[in-house]
């Protein structure tokens, strides 16, 4: 099956074409994957612009479009189903990509699946290790499986148990800000823009080790009897920090460092207690922030080492947003028997997994 895949739920165009093979096991093979970022043209507004987003979709899914036809050498009358983006995400964003979709769908007679966002980054885990977890017929798996999600990014943050394909629980999220959406607070705080998690990693590396007296942030709800997230109070706590320290530009490194340690700290302490309090086979990190490679390393080497069992990361190129993900996830979808109805696909802002 070859699928065509679209994705515009914030500032990247993104379509893809992934051929799925073996209903009882899948694979993927990746013919094209094309990403045209906005990041440049939303970096002076120190953050994504919904309409502005938008625009700049419409200028250039088509243009993506035809790059991943091309690229894949193939044409409409190749492609056996079409996934889209639904949600969650912004709602002008998202309209562009799903009217996309279902103008083709209709257009051309393609079957047609709208796919929830989150669940698109945590199937890339299944790119590389389509083989874990055997299906048959997409329904069922063979003992059902145990895996504890982790999903980081700019708009989200929550720990998922994942009992079985396309079964999920969310057992903790943020209450306030999510990660990716703090890094980006407190690289403009340090005067490093936009984005901020890339800026704060790169600045963290140039950090001194030791420095009086030591910067010292708060790990927000690290203690706490629960696998909820807090970032809110951690960016507040650097702008006090800030405020109070008349040489902070001199040690900007420094506070860059302690800022993505104490959010680090928090991340991997919730999902070790979480694997542990159930049981866990697997887990997996996903979305935007798994890029940062400060979190992915401590992770794996808690998870690993700490409770002997098996850790999966996307690779980097798969890290941010991107249509093999929706394809991937998309395809699950299908061989569990559903399809959507050009008619009456909608985009959803806030739909959860």
């Amino acid at each position: 099956m070859r699928i065509l895949s679209i994705e515009t739920s914030c500032d990247e165009t993104a379509v893809a074409v992934v051929e799925a093979k073996n209903k009882a096991m899948p694979c993927f093979n990746v013919l094209a994957n094309i990403v045209s970022s906005q990041t440049r043209d939303h970096s002076r507004f120190g953050g994504v612009v919904p309409n502005l987003a938008a625009s700049i979709h419409l200028e250039n899914i088509n243009i993506c479009f035809e790059k991943a036809l091309k690229r894949s050498k193939s044409s409409l009358s190749d492609i056996d189903l079409i996934a889209v983006t639904r949600g969650p995400g912004l709602i002008p964003a998202l309209l562009v990509g799903v009217n996309f979709a279902k103008t083709l769908s209709y257009a051309r007679n393609i079957p047609l699946i709208g796919v929830n966002h989150i669940e698109g980054h945590i199937y890339m885990n299944f790119i590389k290790n389509s083989r874990v977890f055997p299906i048959t017929g997409g329904r069922q798996v063979r003992g059902g499986f145990s895996v504890i999600i982790l999903t980081v990014s700019g708009g989200h943050t929550m720990l998922v148990l994942m009992k079985n394909h396309l079964d999920y629980k969310i057992i903790g999220q943020t209450l306030d800000d999510a990660a990716g959406e703090a890094f980006d607070k407190a690289a403009r705080l340090l005067g490093l823009g936009y984005p901020g998690g890339p800026a704060i990693s790169v600045y963290a590396k140039r950090s001194r080790k030791k420095i009086t007296p030591p910067i010292e942030l708060p790990r927000p709800m690290i203690d706490r009897n629960s696998f909820n997230f807090s970032f809110s109070g951690l960016k507040t706590a650097l702008l006090y920090k800030l405020r109070k320290d008349r040489n902070w530009k001199k040690k900007i490194p420094e506070y860059a460092a302690e800022f993505q340690q104490a959010a680090i700290d928090v991340l991997v302490k919730k999902t070790v207690k979480a694997a542990e309090t159930y049981k866990a086979k697997y887990v997996f990190l996903t979305g935007g922030v798994a890029a940062n490679k400060e979190l992915r390393e401590q992770l794996k080497q808690k998870i690993e080492k700490e409770l002997s069992i098996n850790f999966s990361v996307p690779d980097l190129e798969y890290c941010g947003d991107n249509a093999v993900m929706i394809a991937v996830a998309g395809y699950y979808r299908y061989l569990n028997g559903e399809l959507s109805d050009w008619r009456t696909l909608k985009a959803d802002a806030n739909i959860g997994i």
